[in-house]
């Protein structure tokens, strides 16, 4: 398929998507080579990209012969999924998930697979999931959800068991088909999902479940759960009743006393010798006005007037309730039974509540619970000033209990009840940028998670205190020098600073403040966004640019073919004295683009000059003429 011809293709998957139709010539598009560069050129600059598969295959060696060898397999039919080499990775609460690694040559095909699933099912996703997907995450679930939810009684909090783990491979192909109608294309993903895994070089069937850390992984979690997101918006529609809430008699009573007082008012004001009369009904009426701030202006029991939402962050869910306890009860059955039957997972009675409100329940990591304000607002009625509510029992977000105490303890900063810091001793073998990286990472990460809860600041200063201190106490220890004077060292005009001199330039790392953190806007659809990869453009990235140049990086040939080798870190080339790790320092990039004899050269550490540099640049080899210092795209 031409590359003009696939790109139309491709933006036309959503509109055919949205008008209900079933798309086929899937595989097609998967056998053209534009979306093997454009995977690529998506994935290679990952953290994963250089992590070995069982097969010990990594992306160092790219190149337009292993794409083409790729696509011949698959339209073969000869191309094997290999075990994904599966490790644990600790939990936040002391558990250990487990994660599988797939090949180097099966993370391309899970890429190019996914990009076009996106494609489909991205333009039919509802609106209250948030997990995986272009410009969403667990800040603009929570952000929905401290607009919208405004007055909720009750909140149903719902788990379900291993999730990933216990997906129906059956009940997922058969959910695709509704969308799919094309066998190969479905034979390839069932492919995927039946590869298996390798554990301590034993090798285990998968018969049920997606792997975690898969490409595909979470795209594929999202149809299964998008059943679940369609059944409740049909929940939704059946349970919400009433226009308008009724007011509230208590409520209602109050405003009628105080209109009738104030009236009362109005006709004596105008008396003579009426002082102590008007003095009485003034105490009167702010009576009446302190009871109208102990109840709220709706009736919380009008069973005419019900309310249901809805969100999703991967597969963890909130539901909340305007209405009674027998509701929520009703509504969580209903979710029960559907989860449990239709999709055939389990949930987890343990972790699964249906709390109020008030109390609230936790959600993406945050405590989310509405709080009956005091928040009151004066305007002018009838020629008069008065004060009412804005809004009551609104939706609001909190650092759940614990949680900073338990960071403090879990990166050894020190005690946080006693705000008594301590030096880190496994720290001190670094440098002092990589210290105060390793502490800026810590808080900084913290702070911005937890930057859409109430009084942010205020909350983190405490911890921000005992962090700083800690930072300057490793420091201190490492240099053997008071605290004073490592806090006097770093002192600027602009807060703490490490200024580091170069022949070059002056670097300058900034310690991490509370002031410098930026609170988003509620409405802010950017709010900890995940981009959107996929460009489709024949441009595509600076690596596949310098890849379809056709020339040798290192000995300038035309000669291919080429391949780009990759190395983990630029810190393992910083201090080289080869010459092709000079030009990749110099250019700070994490590729270099070679002819395979300079390619098997260098991994066999033979790489001779390929020919004699006459002009000098500085000092340096003419290789690293022109080498720019900004970081090469895609290789931070």
């Amino acid at each position: 398929m031409r590359p003009d011809t696939a790109i139309r293709r491709l933006q036309a998957l959503g509109t055919i998507s949205k008008q209900g139709k079933r798309i086929n010539g899937l595989f097609r598009l998967v056998t053209t080579p534009l979306l093997w560069y454009e995977a690529y050129a998506n994935i290679y600059s990952n953290k994963g990209a250089m992590t070995p598969g069982v097969d010990q295959s990594t992306f160092d060696g790219f190149s337009e012969e292993r794409v083409n060898s790729i696509i011949t397999r698959l339209k073969e039919g000869s191309y094997r999924f290999q075990p994904a080499r599966r490790i644990h990775i600790p939990k936040a609460n002391g558990k250990k998930r487990p994660l599988g690694i797939s090949s180097a040559d099966d993370k391309l095909v899970q890429e190019v697979v996914r990009s076009i699933l996106e494609k489909i099912y991205e333009p039919i996703f509802e609106d209250n999931s948030h997990g995986f997907r272009p410009a969403r995450s667990p800040h603009t679930a929570l952000a929905t959800i401290q607009r919208r939810w405004t007055a909720v009684k009750w909140i149903i909090d719902m788990d379900i068991r291993s999730y990933f783990d216990t997906i129906q491979h059956d009940l997922l192909l058969h959910l695709l088909t509704k969308k799919i109608d094309d066998s190969r294309f479905m034979r390839l993903i069932k492919a995927m999902l039946e590869a298996g895994y390798m554990e301590d070089w034993k090798f285990q069937v998968t018969y049920s479940g997606v792997p975690q850390g898969s490409i595909v992984s979470p795209l594929l979690a999202n149809v299964y759960l998008h059943e679940l997101d369609q059944f409740m918006k049909t929940l939704k529609e059946g349970f919400e009743s009433g226009r308008k809430r009724k007011g509230n008699p208590a409520y209602l009573s109050s405003s009628y006393q105080i209109s009738r007082l104030r009236k009362k008012w109005d006709a004596l004001k105008r008396k003579e010798g009426k002082e102590q009369e008007i003095q009485g009904i003034r105490q009167s009426i702010q009576a009446f006005q302190r009871l109208q701030k102990a109840v709220p202006s709706g009736n919380p029991f009008d069973k005419e007037y019900k309310r249901l939402y809805y969100c999703r962050y991967a597969d963890d869910y909130v539901i909340g309730i305007i209405g009674s306890k027998a509701d929520a009860e009703s509504v969580r059955e209903q979710v029960k039974q559907f989860i449990q039957e239709t999709l055939r997972l389990t949930i987890a009675e343990e972790k699964s509540h249906i709390q109020h409100s008030k109390m609230g329940v936790i959600f993406a990591g945050y405590w989310i619970k509405t709080h009956s304000g005091d928040r009151i607002v004066r305007t002018k009625r009838n020629g008069r000033y008065t004060t009412m509510k804005s809004v009551s029992e609104r939706m609001q977000l909190h650092i759940p209990p614990g949680k900073l105490q338990k960071f403090c303890q879990n990166k050894r900063y020190g005690n946080y009840q006693t705000m008594e810091a301590k030096h880190r001793p496994e720290l001190l073998h670094l440098s002092d940028a990589e210290i105060i990286l390793t502490y800026n990472a810590e808080f900084h990460g913290l702070a911005n998670y937890y930057a859409l809860t109430c009084h942010v600041k205020s909350h983190l200063a405490k911890l921000g205190h005992v962090w700083t201190s800690s930072l300057f106490k490793t420091l201190a220890a490492k240099h053997k020098r008071s605290v004073s004077k490592i806090a006097k060292q770093l002192k600027t005009d602009d807060g703490y600073a490490l200024t580091i001199r170069q022949r070059e330039e002056t670097r300058r790392i900034k310690i991490f403040r509370l002031k410098d953190l930026k609170i988003p806007e509620q409405d802010d659809r950017n709010i900890d966004p995940l981009p959107n990869t996929f460009a489709l453009t024949l441009s595509r990235s600076e690596l596949i640019r310098r890849l379809n140049t056709e020339k040798c990086e290192y000995c300038e040939t035309r000669e291919g073919p080429f391949q780009v080798h990759h190395i983990r870190k630029l810190k393992d080339v910083a201090q080289g004295k080869q010459l092709w790790q000079q030009m990749m320092a110099a250019r700070h990039r994490k590729t270099l683009v070679l002819c395979l004899s300079c390619h098997r050269s260098l991994h066999a550490g033979t790489l001779p000059h390929k020919r004699e540099r006459t002009r000098q640049v500085n000092g340096e080899p003419d290789a690293l003429k022109g080498a720019s210092p900004v970081r090469g795209e895609g290789d931070a």
